[in-house]
C-alpha cells in the first residue's frame, strides 16, 4: 500500500512538472486603473490558487474559534457535572444500564 501511495505521489508531482515545463510563456494579468502584471502562466497559476487557500483559511477562522471555545467550554464543564452527580444515584441502581435492543441492519450486512 505504501508503494502504490508513493507511484500516485510521484505521478502527480511528474504531472505538475511537465505542465509547469509546457507553460513557460509570458501571461499578462490586466488589474485595475491600467496595472498589469507579467510573469510565466505556471506562477500566475500558482498565485491564484495560493490566493485563493488563503481566502478559504481566512473564510473559515471564525468558525474553528468558535469551535474551539465550545469545546473548551465543554470541556470544562465535563469535570464539574461528573463531581456534582450525587453518589446515591450511581449506587442505588447497583448495575449498569442495560444495553439497547438490537436494531435491524439498514445495509442488509
Amino acid at each position: 500500500m505504501r508503494y502504490i501511495l508513493w507511484l500516485l505521489k510521484a505521478a502527480i508531482f511528474f504531472t505538475l512538472f511537465a505542465f509547469a515545463l509546457n507553460n513557460q510563456q509570458d501571461a499578462t494579468v490586466h488589474f485595475f486603473f491600467g496595472t498589469q502584471w507579467r510573469a510565466p502562466l505556471v506562477l500566475v497559476v500558482l498565485t491564484a490558487f495560493a490566493a485563493g487557500l488563503i481566502v478559504g483559511v481566512l473564510g473559515m477562522v471564525p468558525r474553528w474559534w468558535r469551535h474551539r471555545t465550545a469545546a473548551r467550554r465543554a470541556e470544562a464543564a465535563s469535570p464539574a457535572a461528573a463531581t456534582s452527580a450525587s453518589p446515591a444515584s450511581t449506587t442505588a441502581a447497583g448495575t449498569a444500564p442495560p444495553p439497547p435492543p438490537d436494531l435491524p441492519s439498514i445495509h442488509g450486512i
